[in-house]
């Protein structure tokens, strides 16, 4: 079959860079558009490890030039540039997998935590690209809101205990990540001196992917209130949250996973506790769960720049164009 041609725009972080190693070797997918904001440069100058492997010229992103060849683009783009970047592709027929936060959050929730959105019109049709729960939506949409990997790593390890779960008692979310996870921007808290030997939380109950946790899992059945606390690990990737939930009576916990994840391919239920290794390089979601009294415990991992970002992008798309939806997506982990 002839390839659909599909864009990166915001290829110079390491989202784009894994969105790049994924499409280049991708059966039905060329890339044939790699843009950024200002462009000019091979691509190998924006990421060195690409030295005669891709020879491609950067260009410098323009909806109507991406339109003229391309009928997907994927958006790592910070939020709010995104937006802009969508209303204007979505307009000229592409079709648009987001990795920002722009399109994920109701309009209330967004404008609570991110301020005024600029893409109304096309917010109330977008699809959140969690395969496990969308998988039906995802197939028919023209724009897809790539989770989060905090919120992907949170929903896939609480939503099978939707039906258990004791009305009115809280749920706390531990989690832990790479440094990653940050971005190639920097803070002083980020720094190699800092993060080395270190372990340290951040925006304790207040981070802006506490409300797109709870709003997802609310949709889904699970009303209780959430708190969210993450951390920074002094990991270069990868992710692990440790949920506690009070159910209305004992359960089995690794039973009731099992059957919920029966048919999902990127789902693997272990009989010991979860590792991040256990996940790094590929798109799994690799769960565990034990349960004591009325009590559970149930921790996920992730690998945060794929299963969190580019690999769970690339599941989207597939469905978007109906591929089978693990066509591309790695499988295989970095160990060790």
């Amino acid at each position: 079959m002839k390839k659909i041609n599909v864009a990166i725009v915001g290829a110079s972080g390491y989202t784009g860079l894994e969105l790049i190693k994924l499409l280049i070797n991708h059966p039905n997918f060329n890339l044939s558009y790699v843009g950024t904001s200002e462009g000019g440069m091979n691509i190998s100058d924006l990421h060195p490890s690409l030295l005669n492997t891709v020879n491609m010229r950067v260009q410098k992103s323009k909806p109507k030039e991406i339109a003229k060849e391309c009928e997907l683009a994927f958006l790592a783009l910070p939020h709010k540039t995104a937006m802009e970047f969508a209303k204007e592709l979505l307009k000229l027929g592409v079709k648009v997998v987001d990795l920002s936060a722009d399109y994920r959050l109701s309009l209330e929730n967004y404008e609570k935590h991110y301020g005024a959105h600029l893409d109304k019109e096309h917010l109330k049709n977008a699809v959140y690209g969690l395969p496990e729960i969308n998988k039906e939506k995802i197939k028919k949409a023209s724009l897809v809101a790539n989770p989060g990997c905090y919120p992907t790593a949170s929903i896939l390890a609480l939503l099978p205990f939707k039906s258990f779960i004791k009305e009115n008692t809280p749920i706390f979310i531990d989690a832990k990540s790479g440094v990653s996870g940050r971005g190639k921007k920097v803070s002083e808290n980020e720094h190699f001196v800092h993060v080395n030997e270190n372990f340290i939380s951040y925006s304790a109950l207040k981070h802006r992917h506490e409300p797109e946790i709870a709003e997802v899992l609310n949709q889904n059945g699970i009303k209780n209130s959430i708190y969210f606390v993450p951390h920074l690990l002094p990991l270069t990737r990868g992710m692990l949250i440790s949920a506690y939930i009070q159910v209305k009576e004992a359960i089995d916990a690794k039973k009731v996973l099992t059957k919920f994840y029966e048919n999902e391919k990127f789902i693997r239920i272990r009989d010991e506790a979860v590792s991040i290794k256990m996940t790094a390089g590929t798109n799994f979601c690799d769960i565990f769960a034990e349960s004591k009294d009325d009590i559970v415990f149930v921790s996920s991992s992730i690998d945060n720049l794929l299963r969190g970002a580019s690999s769970q992008a690339l599941t989207n798309a597939n469905l978007m164009f109906g591929f089978d939806e693990d066509l591309g997506v790695p499988k295989i982990g970095y160990v060790p």
